[in-house]
């Protein structure tokens, strides 16, 4: 599901020259593993989140397919917001509603005991203007982990930190696009589907490169800890 307008030219083989730079000054432990984990619908219920918004602004979310444009409608008429309206809803959700996202049950808790055998960072595809409020709904929800704000597909990011990295690493999203650009950019990552929503997760299914599906904190949290287990980590 496509959150943001990407930039024409964020394809697979660019990266941003902010988001180079976020990932440049990180202060990352080569012989630790790393977790790098997505925010919206893995550690932060976003389409409930969203819901709540468009109701409160004369428009609903009508969850036909895994996608935003094309499913959110205006109230009453039923009318199909346009792309430069769900561009503009958008971009006044993450203005006003960013801290107003529920956590994912059970995330917090696996992350922290996640943290004591590996490094764990937030790579979300969350507007600039807001990575402030994103870092202080992390904080205020106990997972205060470093936050790279990143723009369009997460394959080059992930291929550079696992070029720092002398350990296992671990990525989850709920983006199919963003888990096989990753695979197509390195072998060395382990990929997690996680969708929170299990509507979503009904509508979407795995991604054909991920090596666990799930929509469960506590079978995450076992799969990264039997990789390490096993990598005598």
């Amino acid at each position: 599901m496509c959150w943001r307008v990407i930039p024409q030219n964020s394809g697979a083989d660019y990266m941003e020259p902010q988001v180079r730079n976020q990932l440049e000054n990180l202060k990352l432990d080569r012989s630790r593993p790393l977790i790098v984990t997505d925010t919206d619908e893995v550690i932060a219920y976003f389409i409930a989140g969203l819901e709540r918004f468009l109701e409160r602004n004369g428009y609903w979310l009508d969850l036909k397919s895994f996608a935003i444009t094309g499913n959110i409608r205006k109230r009453g008429c039923g009318e199909i917001s346009s792309q430069e309206q769900v561009k503009s809803l958008l971009a006044e959700f993450f203005m006003h509603d960013t801290e107003a996202l529920d956590p994912v049950e059970g995330a917090a808790e696996a992350l922290r005991t996640l943290n004591k055998r590996a490094q764990i960072i937030v790579l979300s595809n969350v507007p600039a203007t807001a990575h402030a409020a994103r870092q202080r709904w992390l904080r205020r929800h106990d997972m205060d982990y470093p936050l790279v704000a990143n723009a369009g597909s997460k394959g080059l990011p992930l291929r550079f930190l696992a070029e720092q990295i002398n350990a296992p690493v671990f990525f989850l999203d709920d983006l199919p696009p963003h888990l096989d650009a990753v695979a197509e950019q390195t072998s060395r990552v382990s990929l997690l589907h996680f969708i929170a929503d299990k509507r979503l997760a009904a509508l979407a299914g795995p991604s054909q490169s991920c090596h666990l599906y799930t929509s469960e904190w506590s079978d995450a949290q076992a799969f990264i800890e039997r990789k390490l287990d096993s990598q005598g980590f």
